[in-house]
């Protein structure tokens, strides 16, 4: 019984992790590549006459543009590089904090996203949208009301942050990416193991229970909700791959999907990116507190535009479902 037991779960895991390692690899030699012909740092100085508008400096723009192709700790890398130049309030750090959580990452999140069945591009344009927006607005509304305006100090970052400036070597960075993917396995033959034990046991009943009234809100099926709340916890790789596998499984429907997949879009990683970004001097109550409220209420927005019988829900159920491969 054991072992049965064990090379299921081996089956299970392997499977769902060759199935994002497929997306991730292809994508992370690319940013890399581009990483490498300096095309990152030409985005960012693309990007410094939007950052002036939203009040932040131009270094903002490098900074945010090496966290959407890369991820949180390639940001915190280019912050690093600039630190000596860089000045900046709490509420410039806490706007620029919430567009690198609301958008990081994209190439390989989105990737995922698309293989889970839900639309990269829609969930993609909403990262994007929120981040400039609540960006903009936490800086404008901090500004005119002499919120958060302490000078944050990154002197840190340039005697002993422990980061990596610039692009890696290749050789760096291929033991990087192998210790990222043997992480990812790792972390998702964790999840299958504990999982199933929350299910044998019967918390994973109780956790839905608990998330009733969010889930109405939200407009999930119940039975999405624990998948949900790993990503939501721990990273859209790991929930966006038990969405993946639980999604062929039992077949939820392409509302569920959009719905949960923007869902992890806007808010995943609490626990680990949250404590990244307020490592940079970011405030709380606007990287945590204000991104979960807002991303609650996109996605009663969402629910209530996609329910049945409504134009978007019409469409949704028109379109058929996702292919898979």
């Amino acid at each position: 019984m054991l072992l049965a037991y064990l090379n299921t779960i081996r089956q299970r895991s392997t499977r769902m992790f060759l199935t994002i390692a497929r997306i991730m690899v292809p994508v992370m030699v690319i940013v890399y590549a581009a990483d490498r012909f300096g095309l990152v740092r030409l985005a960012g100085e693309a990007l410094a006459p939007a950052m002036a508008v939203l009040g932040l400096p131009p270094q903002a723009g490098i900074i945010w543009a090496t966290t959407v192709l890369t991820n949180i700790y390639g940001g915190m890398a280019s912050m690093a590089a600039l630190s000596s130049g860089l000045q900046m309030t709490t509420a410039q750090v806490s706007a620029l904090g919430i567009m690198m959580l609301f958008a990081h990452n994209v190439p390989t999140e989105q990737a995922i996203v698309h293989r889970a069945g839900a639309s990269a591009l829609v969930t993609g344009a909403l990262r994007f949208t929120m981040a400039l927006v609540v960006g903009a607005l936490v800086a404008w509304v901090c500004q005119a009301l002499g919120w958060l305006q302490a000078p944050v100090s990154f002197a840190w970052m340039g005697q002993d942050a422990g980061l990596t400036q610039g692009p890696p070597d290749l050789l760096p960075w291929l033991w990087a990416t192998l210790k990222s993917l043997l992480m990812v396995f790792g972390v998702i033959v964790g999840l299958v193991v504990f999982l199933d034990l929350l299910e044998r046991l019967g918390v994973t009943r109780l956790i839905t229970r608990l998330l009733t009234p969010v889930l109405r809100l939200s407009g999930l099926e119940e039975r999405a909700a624990p998948l949900t709340t790993v990503g939501v916890l721990l990273g859209l790789a790991y929930g966006g791959a038990l969405i993946i596998d639980a999604a062929e499984r039992e077949n939820y429907s392409r509302r569920t999907r959009l719905l949960a997949l923007s869902w992890l879009s806007l808010s995943h990683s609490l626990i680990e990116d949250t404590l990244l970004i307020l490592a940079l001097g970011a405030n709380l109550w606007v990287i945590l507190v204000l991104r979960v409220l807002l991303t609650l209420g996109v996605l009663a927005l969402m629910a209530a535009l996609t329910q049945p019988g409504t134009y978007w829900g019409r469409r949704l159920t028109a379109v058929g479902s996702p292919q898979r491969g």
